[in-house]
C-alpha cells in the first residue's frame, strides 16, 4: 500500500484535516543471534518493510488506535495510557505512551491513530520493534517532547518488557531506530557503541525465506532462554567475576565450561560465547571482501542455534538445509529470536529463481507448509514521512 493510499484511509476513518505520517523498518539480522541481551554484538540491518503510523492530534482527552492488518481498534483514556489492553496489539503502542507518561509527560491532548504494516507478522523481522518504534518516533514529534533517538530506543525496549512480556534484548528497536540503507550496524550491545558497515555484495542478494510457521516469543520458550543465560553467568561468576556471557573470551570458556553443571545452562552459554565470535570475525571478513567466509560463517552461526541453544525447529532447519543444497548458496541461517519465523541467505544473482523454486517446492513438500520469498533491500531507520 502506498502512502497515498494510507492517506486515503486515514482520512476515511477520521475525516479530513491536518496530520502527519511516520515510518520505522523491520530488521534482518545478518549474523549475531541471542547475544544482545548477553551484551555481545550483533550485526542487523534495517528492511525497506516496516510499520507505518499516520497521526493527528485531537482535543479529545482520549486517544483512538486503529489497524489496516488486524480488526481489534479502541479508544484509550489519556489516563489509562499505562494500562494493558488484554493481549491485544494496541499493547505495543499503549507500552511506548506508558515509557512517555514515566518519564513525566503530561498528554493533554488526545490523538487518532492509524497503523499499518508490511512486515510479515510472526515472521521474525521485528514487526513489533517497527510498531514500538514508530509510535515513539511519532509521538517525540507530535508533542515536541524532545528526547533523542538512543532514548526513544530504550523506551521502545521497555515497552516489549513490560507490556509484551517479552524480556528482548535492544537489537531490535537499534536496527529499526538507526539503520541506514545500504549498511548494517555493527553493534555492541553492551556499551551501545555502533559503526554502520557497507554492505556491498557485487552480483549476490541477501534472500528471507519465510517458514510460515510463526514464531511464538512470548510463548515462554525465549525468556527461558534469557534465564538459561544468567543461570550460567552465576556459575561462571563462581571463578570468574562477570556481569554478562560477553565478557568470558572463547579460551577462557573452554577452560570453564565444566564448571557449568546444568547442561542446559552450559550449551546456551557455548552457543552465546562462539556466536559473539562469530559476529566479530564476520564482520571483519565482510569489510574485507571475503564473502565466502562470511557465509560460511553464518552456516556456522545456524548450526549453532540448532545445537546448543535449541531455538530453529523442524521448518527453520528444513529450510535452511534445503538452502545449502542450492549452487550459488553462500550462508544460510535462521534469523531472529527462532522457533518458527524466517531464514537469511546470500545468494548469487544467477542462482536466486532456482533458490526460490526450488526451496520453495521441497520445503513445502517436507513441512506441510508454503513458504514466502523476500529479496531484501537494506532501507533507512525511524523517519518521519510528511
Amino acid at each position: 500500500m502506498t502512502v497515498n493510499e494510507l492517506k486515503e484511509k486515514f482520512i476515511s476513518r477520521y475525516g479530513a484535516g491536518e496530520f502527519h505520517g511516520f515510518f520505522s523498518p523491520g530488521r534482518v539480522n545478518l549474523i549475531g543471534e541471542h547475544t544482545d541481551y548477553n551484551g555481545g554484538f550483533v550485526f542487523p540491518c534495517a528492511l525497506s518493510f516496516g510499520a507505518y503510523l499516520f497521526l493527528r492530534k485531537t482535543d479529545r482527552k482520549s486517544v483512538r488506535f486503529a489497524s489496516l492488518n488486524l480488526p481489534f481498534e479502541t479508544e484509550v483514556k489519556l489516563e489509562d495510557l499505562d494500562k494493558k489492553v488484554g493481549k491485544e496489539w494496541v499493547n505495543y503502542p499503549i507500552g511506548v505512551f506508558a515509557q512517555f507518561l514515566k518519564k513525566g509527560v503530561k498528554f493533554e491532548q488526545g490523538a487518532d491513530i492509524l497503523v499499518f504494516g508490511d512486515v510479515p507478522n510472526g515472521a521474525g523481522l521485528s514487526s513489533s520493534a517497527a510498531l514500538e518504534m514508530v509510535t515513539a518516533i511519532a509521538v517525540n514529534e507530535s508533542w515536541e517532547i524532545g528526547l533523542d533517538r538512543l532514548e526513544l530506543i530504550k523506551m521502545s525496549q521497555k515497552a516489549e518488557h513490560e507490556f509484551a512480556g517479552v524480556m528482548c534484548g535492544i537489537m531490535d528497536q537499534f536496527a529499526s531506530g538507526m539503520g541506514k540503507e545500504g549498511h548494517a550496524i555493527f553493534l555492541n550491545c553492551d556499551t551501545l557503541d555502533y559503526d554502520l558497515v557497507p554492505v556491498e555484495l557485487d552480483g549476490i542478494k541477501i534472500v528471507i525465506s519465510n517458514t510460515n510457521s510463526p514464531h511464538k516469543l512470548d510463548s515462554g520458550m525465549y525468556n527461558l532462554r534469557v534465564s538459561e543465560c544468567h543461570a550460567a553467568v552465576e556459575a561462571i561468576s563462581k571463578y570468574k567475576p562477570i556481569k554478562v556471557l560477553a565478557q568470558v573470551s572463547w579460551d577462557e570458556f573452554l577452560q570453564l565450561e565444566d564448571k557449568i553443571e546444568n547442561e542446559a545452562a552450559r550449551k546456551r552459554a557455548r552457543h552465546v560465547i562462539s556466536e559473539i565470535e562469530r559476529t566479530e570475525e564476520a564482520v571483519k571478513q565482510l569489510r574485507a571482501g571475503n564473502i565466502e567466509e562470511f557465509g560460511r560463517l553464518m552456516n556456522g552461526s545456524h548450526d549453532s542455534l540448532r545445537d546448543d541453544y535449541e531455538v530453529t525447529g523442524h521448518e527453520l532447519d528444513t529450510m535452511v538445509d534445503e538452502a545449502r543444497k542450492i549452487e550459488g548458496v553462500i550462508g544460510s541461517r535462521m534469523t531472529g529470536g527462532g522457533f518458527g519465523g524466517c531464514t537469511v541467505s546470500l545468494v548469487k544473482d544467477e542462482a536466486i529463481d532456482t533458490f526460490i523454486a526450488e526451496v520453495g517446492k521441497n520445503y513445502e513438500l517436507k513441512t506441510g507448509l508454503k513458504p514466502a520469498f523476500y529479496v531484501a533491500e537494506i532501507g533507512d531507520g525511524a523517519k518521519r514521512l510528511f
